[in-house]
């Protein structure tokens, strides 16, 4: 998943939740007294318990705050519609897993917009849901795109206050992210026959120079194999990001097997410098990444089997 998509998703205004409270009430028996007569002693009566509420079942709980399987099931079916309508095929248990991520991420980043001191009382969740009212063309509009969305209002309520704490989290883990970072300067040949590439770096060690190879037209006639500056965690491929920077400023490497071929690289400057926008996405991307999974290490999660609605 790029990271354009990655945060998007953890961004989205109203995360695809639901929530549908159940109501469960109990009956208060009256206590009876019959009039006793005056010679003989009052017969004790007690109140009967009134009867425990049965607990709602929970598809999922991160330390202790929990998703119910009404939520869930509805959630898997918003998420199958809203694929349908993009003209994807995804099964329900693939929705399942997703949401089960993304919803977990969603809690975690809550908690933490909490306990960081982030707050949406009742007012503002409301000015909240008056201003989208406003943008879809009044409440009533609102209230028949919840409809036809499969929400209720207090569902609709929840979800957005859940939106609005994880948003505020995720902006501030976004926010701390730096402009800076030790980058380097790489340049790669890149070749797609093994033979060939080992050819190539004999010829380095030999003494050839690595931008007259790099420049020959069956390597890269547009760049001349120019990876520009890149930050640690930028890179797709592992394994040349670590030879990257393990290498001193004019040192090459050895023959770097990957999927995507068989790569010499070499390092043409190293410091300390602004990310460009796209690596300042991704800096940001590896930075949420890097939190929530630190989180889920920490937390209680608990996942209960899931069951077809």
């Amino acid at each position: 998943m790029s990271h354009y998509r990655f945060i998007h998703r953890i961004a989205s205004t109203l995360v695809w939740t639901t929530l549908i409270l159940w109501v469960t009430l109990g009956l208060s028996a009256c206590a009876s007294f019959s009039m006793p007569e005056p010679t003989l002693p009052p017969t004790a009566t007690s109140t009967p318990e009134p009867p425990t509420a049965t607990p709602e079942p929970m598809a999922l709980t991160v330390n202790g705050e929990g998703i119910s399987l009404v939520e869930f099931n509805a959630e898997v079916q918003r998420y199958l519609t809203a694929q349908q309508t993009l003209g994807n095929t995804v099964t329900a248990d693939e929705a399942a897993n997703v949401l089960k991520e993304d919803l977990t991420a969603q809690l975690l980043l809550g908690q933490a917009a909490r306990a960081n001191g982030f707050t949406l009382d009742d007012d503002a969740l409301q000015r909240r849901i008056d201003a989208l009212a406003a943008q879809v063309g009044g409440a009533e509009a609102l209230s028949a795109w919840e409809a036809g969305h499969g929400y209720t209002e207090q569902a609709f309520r929840s979800a957005l206050k859940r939106a609005a704490e994880s948003a505020w989290m995720r902006d501030k883990i976004l926010a701390d992210v730096p402009s800076t970072a030790e980058q380097v300067h790489v340049q790669q040949i890149l070749l797609y026959n093994q033979d060939t590439a080992q050819n190539f770096l004999n010829q380095l060690n030999g003494g050839a120079d690595f931008d007259e190879l790099a420049s020959r037209p069956d390597v890269d006639p547009l760049t001349h194999g120019d990876l520009g500056w890149v930050p640690r965690g930028y890179m797709l491929e592992p394994k040349i990001e670590e030879a990257a920077f393990s290498l001193a400023v004019g040192e090459h490497s050895e023959v770097i097997a990957t999927d995507v071929g068989f790569h010499i690289i070499k390092v043409l400057a190293r410091e300390q410098r602004p990310l460009s926008p796209d690596a300042y996405l991704s800096m940001q991307e590896l930075a949420l990444k890097q939190w929530i999974e630190a989180q889920r290490q920490l937390a209680n999660i608990v996942f209960a089997p899931r069951e077809q609605p």
